[in-house]
């Protein structure tokens, strides 16, 4: 697999999130949409959605429903595309979202691995790689970014590093997409900064690839420490999006 085929399948899978063709995000103008939620959108959307936009860096895709669907189209009209993911520009958006009940909620950046790049790295602890039954008993708080316990069933591998019999780093993935399977990574405080997560997060995206799945990985922009692993391991960036939910389920996530 290529990076032009690695970068398709990704693309497919946006196109299939929002219900747009893979050809609107090679588009020089954005472009916005009905929403309309698909069984094959990637599993850890959730409704309700009101609308989210989608750059791979040329434009916007935005998908949104009636009620904030003219706010949407004025907003990625008004503002150059890559500005319509930072302020001040996003509080205009607020501001005409919020007496609808809706704010902006998630953003983030995702990334895909460059195949001329990625390669196992070298790393002073044992690597392990664990199938679904090796870690059935890793679900604790200090492997929640690598295992998802509200989502178990779709945790599908995972690479443990090992310090003799201690496990002190886990990097595990879920099949958040039919083609497309999601990483992520912890390493215990006290062994960080000695190159586990990028060993772990490399030699499971090659696990991921001997499988024919196209890994990808995700960070918040203010989490350096993430996104520095993701560059390391020869994880590029290669799409954003941001999503807009209404304002009690922003409130409920913030309990």
């Amino acid at each position: 697999m290529n990076n032009k085929e690695i970068l398709q399948i990704a693309m497919e899978q946006s196109a299939k999130d929002l219900g747009c063709k893979v050809e609107d995000f090679f588009g020089n103008e954005n472009k916005i949409i009905p929403f309309t939620f698909s069984d094959e959108a990637k599993k850890y959307y959730a409704l309700p959605i009101a609308c989210n936009m989608v750059s791979y860096g040329t434009n916007i895709v935005a998908a949104a429903t009636d009620e904030c669907f003219d706010i949407v189209k004025e907003y990625i009209t008004k503002f150059h595309f890559y500005h319509c993911f930072e302020n001040p520009n996003m509080r205009w958006l607020n501001s005409r979202l919020e007496p609808l009940g809706l704010t902006v909620c998630f953003m983030a950046e995702y990334y895909l691995p460059d195949v001329n790049l990625l390669k196992e790295l070298p790393c002073d602890y044992e690597l392990r790689v664990l199938e679904k039954d090796d870690f059935a008993d890793l679900y604790k708080p200090e492997w929640a970014n690598a295992l998802c316990a509200d989502r178990k069933h779709l945790d599908v591998l995972a690479v443990g590093a090992y310090d003799g019999e201690k496990l002190v780093g886990l990097a595990g993935c879920s099949e958040d997409a039919k083609e497309m399977w999601q990483i992520g990574v912890d390493v215990l405080p006290e062994y960080r900064r000695k190159g586990i997560a990028s060993a772990l997060t490399s030699k499971l995206a090659l696990e991921i690839f001997a499988r024919g799945k196209v890994p990808f990985y995700c960070t918040a922009w203010s989490n350096l420490r993430s996104v520095r692993n993701a560059i390391k391991s020869g994880i590029l960036p290669a799409w954003v999006e941001m999503t807009v939910k209404p304002i009690e389920k922003v409130d409920e996530m913030n309990k």
